[in-house]
C-alpha cells in the first residue's frame, strides 16, 4: 500500500469520491483503536488514492466522538504520507460566501476535552512540535496550483476557527471569531491537523463554505436549511474531481 499517493479526508456531506475508481475497502485497526470507518482505496488517474469519512458514511459520530488519532493512524498505516482534509464549514467575513471553496493558511482552536495528541499513554515520546504555520506549505502549494490548473475557483488563504459542536455557535461566539481573526468556523479542523502535524505527514485542508455562520452575510437574520446546506456543498464541491485529478498530475477534463 505504499504507493497511496494521496489521502482523502471527507467531511459532512462528503461520503465518497465520485473520480474514485476500482475501489477496495479495508477495515485497518491501529493502536488507537478503530477508524471511523471503512477506507476505501482506488485509483483517479492511475494514481491511488485512500478515502476515509470523517464521521463514518452514515454521518454516525458526532466531532468531539471522532477517533482523529486512529484515522490518521490508518492512512499513515496504509502508506499514506500526503492527506487532504475536505472539511464542510459557515463563512464568517465577506470573502467566505456559500459554495466558496478555501485553502486556509491559519487555524484558532476553540475545542476542547478531545483528545489532541499521540503523546497521551503513559511511557511516550513528548513531542513539541512546531505549529506555527498548521498547514504543510508545501500541500497548501499544490493545491492552489491544482485548483488554478483544473479552472476550480478558489480562495487560497483564511483563518479557520475550529468548534467544539455539535450544536452550531451563537451570533456572539462568531462576533468574537470575527475579531480573533477567523474567516471560516468549523469543528472537525482540530486535533486533525496537529495530530497530522505530530505523525508527521503533509496536511492540507479544503474548506468548502455551505452557509453563512450566525449573524455573518448579507442578512443576518437568514434561516438556513439542511437542503440548503446540502445543496451548496454539492455546489461548492463540483469542481472537486477536476482539482483531485490536477492535484495527482494527471489530465484535468472540466
Amino acid at each position: 500500500m505504499s504507493d497511496i499517493a494521496l489521502a482523502v479526508i471527507g467531511g459532512t456531506g462528503l461520503y465518497k469520491l465520485a473520480n474514485l475508481q476500482d475501489v477496495e475497502t479495508v477495515q485497518p485497526d491501529t493502536r488507537f483503536g478503530a477508524p471511523s470507518g471503512p477506507i476505501r482505496i482506488g485509483t483517479i488517474g492511475g494514481h491511488r488514492v485512500a478515502f476515509l469519512a470523517r464521521h463514518g458514511e452514515g454521518h454516525s459520530l458526532p466531532p468531539h466522538k471522532i477517533n482523529y488519532r486512529a484515522n490518521l493512524a490508518a492512512l499513515q498505516g496504509l502508506g499514506a504520507t500526503r492527506v487532504l482534509a475536505l472539511n464542510t464549514v459557515g463563512g464568517i467575513t465577506e470573502r467566505f460566501g456559500p459554495r466558496v471553496l478555501a485553502c486556509p493558511d491559519q487555524l484558532i482552536d476553540y475545542t476542547w476535552g478531545r483528545i489532541s495528541t499521540i503523546c497521551e499513554e503513559p511511557g511516550t515520546e513528548v513531542l513539541h512540535v512546531d505549529f506555527g504555520e498548521p498547514y504543510t506549505r508545501s500541500l497548501r502549494a499544490q493545491v492552489v496550483t491544482a485548483a488554478e490548473r483544473a479552472g476550480v475557483a478558489l480562495v487560497a488563504v483564511g483563518c479557520y476557527g475550529a468548534t467544539q459542536g455539535p450544536r452550531l455557535e451563537t451570533r456572539a461566539e462568531i462576533a468574537r471569531m470575527r475579531r480573533d481573526g477567523c474567516d471560516l468556523v468549523g469543528m472537525t479542523g482540530m486535533p486533525e491537523a496537529g495530530l497530522a502535524r505530530e505523525l508527521g505527514l503533509d496536511y492540507a485542508c479544503l474548506a468548502i463554505v455551505a452557509n453563512w455562520a450566525a449573524g455573518a452575510g448579507p442578512d443576518p437574520d437568514e434561516v438556513i436549511t439542511l437542503q440548503d446546506v446540502l445543496d451548496n456543498v454539492a455546489a461548492a464541491s463540483a469542481g472537486l474531481p477536476a482539482l483531485l485529478s490536477a492535484l495527482l498530475g494527471g489530465p484535468v477534463t472540466r
